[in-house]
């Protein structure tokens, strides 16, 4: 049995397909059609890129805002554990010159005062925050409206 006998002839390259190849009298550029189609396919990846990184961001600081306000809740928690202790003292300073009955009174109706007052300015302030609705922005956007349509209204008499 022969063996078989190397060839001596060149090993023949794959022919070049149509895509690669450019067409007769066109440039090695892309046409503006192919580059539009490119920008818009890129365009819609980078978005959809950008939206993705924008959950994974979200969700992160989302975990970030609820570990804190858990720890603002213990924090409140405790501070009113603090003062209810504070109040206990005041109560037993007081009992030291007074009757128990009255420093109990006495702190009680201190703490009626305080909660009077902090609900009267707490009032005047939501007063000044309703109706929730940015009135002077609303009104600026009317002008500006008003202020489009005037000039629409030259620009059609001209």
């Amino acid at each position: 049995m022969p063996e078989p006998q190397p060839s001596s002839a060149r090993p023949v390259a794959a022919e070049p397909t149509a895509a690669q190849m450019p067409s007769q009298g066109r440039a090695t550029e892309p046409t503006t059609a192919e580059l539009l189609s490119r920008l818009s396919a890129q365009s819609t990846e980078l978005v959809r890129k950008e939206i993705e990184l924008a959950k994974v961001e979200l969700t992160e600081k989302a975990k970030h805002l609820g570990l804190g306000a858990g720890l603002f809740s213990t924090a409140g928690l405790l501070g009113l554990y603090g003062l209810a202790a504070a109040i206990a003292t005041a109560m037993i300073a007081l009992a030291i010159v007074l009757p128990w009955w009255l420093s109990a009174l006495i702190v009680t109706a201190l703490l009626f005062v305080a909660a009077g007052v902090a609900a009267m300015v707490g009032k005047k302030q939501v007063d000044r925050g309703t109706p929730a609705k940015p009135e002077h922005a609303m009104a600026s956007a009317r002008l500006d409206v008003e202020e489009v349509k005037e000039a629409r209204h030259r620009d059609d008499t001209a």
